[in-house]
């Protein structure tokens, strides 16, 4: 029998063609007769439209279509709300063209399409537009103050939604504690940048009335069916298709971005195919962006250090727009507790609109400000206490034998915020060990006396994944003995070429080399939702897995009949079914999937001679009632709610005091996402994480003024961490399988991200002890930081506010 395909290190099935330089990405779609779009974008943060004058555009050479509110017509609709609510209270969704009022830089006010982008872009600058400036407000502090600037005329105070959940009584427990600490915690702004900007291209075929779209998207079912609905045409002429996708991050989930509408309704409008292209400039201002929060937070704990309570009241920056709703500071409040016992908790958050890009998730969404917020209490109780923060960690661990622990608040879908499964001593033991933790205060003892300051930080955290609705797939084995497994979200890297080809596999004995998978094709599969709050593996995977094992079972049960034999007597390993015993006596998957199809006809010799060989006279119909033909199943998976993963992060940092630069000495991850799949990819994620989470720390922050003006619309301002300051990470693992899947398998795409902001604010905060430094706030940088040196050595202030 060949070895399990679960588990196995196996190379990534997609690698050797994208490394040819074979992908296929948006922008490498040229239909004949395409044409190029450009935008007209918004140059002030709140403006009234009082007039736009296109006839100069629409006459500039090359120019077939200019259009603008008006030209659009109905389709000029608020976008969806994605997810509603009933504490929104005032929600707002943006038009594919703005009408009377622009809310923040980057909205789109014009689309011109030409015969090549340049054309179009100057054309779009031929466009005038008078605006008469309105009042902005960009300081998320400030955003719900009395006679705060309105983002809105209509939302009094610029409040979008309230909402508060308890558990336990967390006010008399507060009341009753003999110790009460409080903080003011913030995290600014970042957004995805995906090495691959968002494009879409579209086409419309006249005759046979089909719309084809191919979109940079991480859901094309979605977009399919919300521009069937748009654009008045049955769901099955439109075809969207997500080929190969450089990178999402959640920023390319989105229903609909304006240039989705408008590039198709450009394409049915001309009869011609339509393509546009987002630019470095365009992610950077307009792409929709997150991390913004300001948290007021209280705990109470004893003279153990056990929590006893702890309050986190905090406002979340919007944006202009809400089309998902509050779901990222529902995500904030309900992960905020981590792997600790926290019995007595109450969260409230205010959702504030500002004149500011629109906020959606973003890699981790909303889970590392909540980590971040109760990482930098615990740091705060064993400061207090003269404790090592891990000791503090353990003392207020939900332990092994408490599973499944059920934090008491309703998760982002709905469902409970229920922990399946998990060993947190274990992980942190392990990360401790991992990154030298016993020895490193006589490093940390022997670093000082020379000069130099090194830190140690850690990082806790538990992610919920594998939130539904649900995936399907379909998978089928053909006459040559190789597999097809289809299924309809996306992948923009994560590796899912392989790591499903390697579900299917162990469910069919075969090798996953000969498994192909394809995946954000409508036309190939009709059913699901998308990829997104690393739920890929956990619902499609076992879509796959259920197809895969019906597939199994009709091919055991096909052998037996053929091999005359029970099933239970079958071995199916190394792409045949034989019997156990009888050397000789087998058929593959191929012959198998030849017979599993009862026509007259057989091509090829194999086939042939497959036929002639195994098919047996049968009575009355080849296919009974109930039965189909081909060696196929469609499977789906619902999860009954999230599955929880976790891990702990631990790094060795070091602080230059004169230039603010940080270096990691050492880095190193613990992480737990229940059965591996593939280490390797498992692996690469969590490194993919981690750079992204130090990004996030130290150097990736959007900056608006006051006007409303962003200050980082190039790589050169918004500075994205290369390999020189990204470290070797280490990685760990333990294995607790999630009791709620069949594979027991939990989500990783966010893990790596996660963790980094407190980790890195712990580590400095325990280099800079002797100066009195502590971290209220993410990203640094390194002026920051040698601003927050400066203060504490000059007594001026000893935290960052």
């Amino acid at each position: 029998m060949t070895t399990r395909s679960i588990g196995a290190r196996i190379p990534r099935n997609e690698d050797p063609r994208l490394l040819q330089g074979l992908g296929c990405f948006v922008d490498d779609l040229n239909p004949p007769g395409m044409l190029h779009a450009a935008a007209l974008r918004s140059g002030h943060a709140h403006a009234r439209i009082v007039r736009i004058d296109a006839a100069a555009a629409r006459r500039a050479p090359g120019v077939r279509l200019v259009l603008t509110a008006g030209d659009l017509g109905e389709r000029n609709q608020p976008s969806p709300l994605l997810i509603p609510h009933p504490t929104l209270t005032h929600p707002r969704t943006q038009r594919p063209l703005a009408t009377n009022e622009v809310r923040y830089v980057g909205e789109i006010i014009a689309f011109v399409v030409a015969t090549d982008r340049y054309l179009a872009e100057d054309a779009a600058g031929l466009i005038e537009v008078e605006y008469e400036p309105l009042p902005v407000v960009t300081d998320l502090a400030q955003a719900l103050a009395p006679g705060a600037p309105r983002v809105h005329a209509d939302v009094p105070d610029n409040r979008a939604a309230r909402f508060r959940q308890t558990v336990g009584d967390a006010d008399g427990a507060l009341a009753r504690a003999p110790r009460v600490r409080r903080e003011r915690l913030a995290i600014e702004r970042s957004c995805g940048s995906p090495i691959e900007t968002r494009g879409v291209v579209a086409e419309w075929d006249a005759r046979r009335r089909v719309l084809r779209v191919w979109d940079s998207t991480q859901a094309p079912l979605p977009i399919k069916n919300g521009l069937a609905r748009l654009f008045g045409l049955p769901e099955f002429s439109v075809e969207v298709v997500a080929p190969d996708v450089g990178g999402g991050f959640g920023t390319k989930i989105m229903l609909f971005y304006p240039e989705e509408i408008l590039v198709p309704h450009a394409a049915i409008t001309l009869g011609r195919p339509v393509k546009w292209t987002e630019d470095r400039r365009e992610h950077l201002l307009a792409a929709n962006q997150e991390r913004g929060q300001i948290h007021d937070v209280e705990v109470g704990f004893d003279a153990t250090g056990k929590i006893l309570a702890l309050r986190d009241r905090f406002v979340h920056d919007a944006g202009a727009y809400t089309p998902y709703g509050i779901v990222v500071p529902i995500i904030t409040s309900t992960q905020l507790p981590g792997p600790y016992r926290l019995q007595n908790y109450a969260v409230e958050f205010e959702v504030a609109y500002t004149n500011k890009a629109v906020v959606t998730p973003y890699r981790g969404a909303g889970r590392p400000h909540g980590v971040f917020v109760m990482e930098r209490m615990i740091a705060l109780i064993a400061r207090e206490l003269g404790l090592e923060p891990s000791e503090v960690r353990r003392r207020n661990f939900i332990q092994p034998d408490e599973f499944p622990w059920d934090v008491g608040l309703t998760f982002q879908d709905g469902g409970p915020t229920r922990y399946d499964s998990g060993d947190y001593p274990a992980g942190l033991a392990m990360a401790l060990e991992m990154v030298g933790a016993g020895e490193f205060r006589r490093r940390q003892a022997e670093a000082r006396r020379a000069g130099r300051y090194l830190g140690l930080g850690l990082g806790c955290y538990v992610e919920g994944t594998g939130i539904g609705p649900y995936e399907g797939a379909h998978v089928r084995v053909e006459p040559s003995g190789k597999v097809l497994v289809a299924t309809g979200l996306t992948t923009q890297g994560q590796g899912h070429g392989t790591t499903f080809a390697q579900i299917a596999a162990d469910a069919l004995g075969c090798d996953p080399r000969d498994v192909t998978v394809v995946t954000g094709d409508t036309t190939k599969f009709n059913w699901g939702a998308g990829t997104y709050a690393s739920r890929g593996l956990v619902t499609s995977g076992n879509a796959i897995h259920r197809a895969a094992m019906e597939v199994r079972d009709k091919a055991l049960r096909l052998a037996a009949s053929l091999l005359e034999v029970s099933p239970d007597d079958l071995e199916l390993a190394d792409g045949r079914a034989w019997v156990r015993g009888a050397p000789g006596k087998e058929l593959t998957l191929g012959a198998l999937a030849t017979v599993a199809n009862p026509i007259r006809y057989a091509y090829g010799k194999e086939a042939a001679e497959a036929a002639l060989r195994l098919v047996k006279p049968r009575e009355g119909p080849v296919l009974l009632p109930g039965e189909a033909p081909g060696l196929e199943a469609h499977g789906f998976y619902a999860p009954p709610h999230s599955t929880f993963a976790s891990g702990c992060h631990a790094a060795i940092v070091e602080v230059d005091v004169e230039t603010g630069n940080l270096a990691f000495v050492r880095y190193v991850v613990h992480h737990d996402c229940g059965t591996l799949v593939n280490p390797i990819i498992v692996e690469g994620q969590i490194r993919g994480g981690v750079a992204q989470g130090i990004g996030g720390s130290f150097y990736e922050r959007l900056v608006y003024d006051e006007s409303g003006q962003p200050l980082t619309t190039t790589f050169m301002d918004f500075l994205i961490p290369t390999a020189m300051e990204i470290p070797e990470i280490a990685i760990g693992h333990t294995e607790t399988p999630s009791p709620l899947n069949a594979l027991g398998i939990k989500g990783v795409g966010e893990a790596g991200a996660i963790p980094v902001p407190a980790l890195v604010a712990e580590a400095i905060d325990d280099a800079l002890a002797p100066l009195g430094v502590r971290v209220r706030e993410m990203p640094l940088s390194p002026s920051r930081l040698r601003e927050l040196i400066a203060a504490a050595r000059g007594g001026a202030g000893v935290g960052s506010a």
